[in-house]
């Protein structure tokens, strides 16, 4: 498969758009002169992203979406397809977060990360990838995380759909190529990016009940020491991977020098990112 030189007169598709990285990859697609289909399950945000996209004068095309949803997910599909009349990129972003030691996590909580962040993927990429192969030019974007490439103490849920993601990336790109698909597979490990995915695990907690000013303090903490890249630069990065061609796209310092620790000491890390944990909590 030659590289891609450019996004310019490509449809791309982007979920969880109405923030964080999900927008930023939208605006910055724009600018560079692709046409967009958004999606989102916050339908005021989603609509505040489509009209800025408008004002820059591309074609945009928006929907709501619950990434749970399968039938949601197939209909979401045809329908960009019949807007544009062509699909080239998909980029599976949508997300949640989740902040609960396994022991005292409870299955529901557990299992509505993995819907949303793993199997979002996996119907999204099965309800597109027809119009992918069909364009002659396909690729597929799966945001993954830092925690696809580390496990942390309190983020099981998490690390397991994010590690899943990976896998699951890795494995589609070895078909495409082994089938000789015009699909590019591509995985995104992002590192501590300034996005609203954080505060709405914030708000979801404490409308849950389960909020305490310890949970507060170690949360502003942990913004404050790991969430620094602001979104702009992190959807700059991963769309100039794209256009490269890279399969696998580093998000941020942070991520290369987990990367760099987990290769190094694979049997070792976990002792470490403990001890680490540990001394947070203090």
């Amino acid at each position: 498969m030659s590289t891609a030189k450019s996004v310019r007169g490509k449809v791309a598709v982007v979920t969880g758009a109405g923030s964080g990285i999900g927008r930023a990859l939208a605006l910055d697609l724009a600018n560079r002169g692709a046409s967009i289909a958004i999606a989102d399950v916050h339908e005021q945000r989603l609509a505040d992203v489509s009209d800025e996209l408008t004002a820059l004068g591309v074609n945009v095309y928006t929907e709501a979406l619950d990434v749970r949803d399968n039938d949601a997910w197939k209909q979401f599909a045809n329908n960009v397809f019949e807007h544009f009349g062509v699909v080239h990129q998909l980029y599976n972003n949508a997300g949640i977060a989740g902040n609960h030691p396994f022991s005292r996590e409870d299955d529901g909580s557990f299992e509505r990360i993995i819907d949303i962040i793993m199997w979002g993927v996996v119907r999204g990429t099965r309800a597109f990838l027809p119009h992918l192969v069909a364009s002659g030019d396909g690729h597929v974007v799966n945001i993954s995380s830092l925690n696809g490439l580390l496990g942390y103490s309190g983020l099981t849920a998490y690390c397991t759909s994010k590690y899943a993601v990976r896998g699951f990336t890795e494995a589609l790109r070895v078909e495409m190529l082994t089938e000789k698909r015009p699909v590019r597979v591509t995985v995104v490990h992002p590192g501590g990016v300034r996005t609203n995915i954080s505060a709405d695990a914030v708000e979801a907690s404490k409308e849950a009940g389960n909020w305490t000013p310890e949970k507060d303090r170690r949360a502003k903490a942990y913004e404050a020491k790991y969430l620094k890249m602001l979104p702009a630069e992190a959807a700059k990065t991963i769309v100039d991977g794209v256009v490269k061609g890279k399969g696998r796209i580093l998000v941020g310092r942070d991520t290369r020098m987990i990367d760099l620790l987990v290769r190094l000491l694979p049997g070792r890390y976990p002792f470490l990112v403990a001890s680490v944990q540990r001394k947070e909590a203090q």
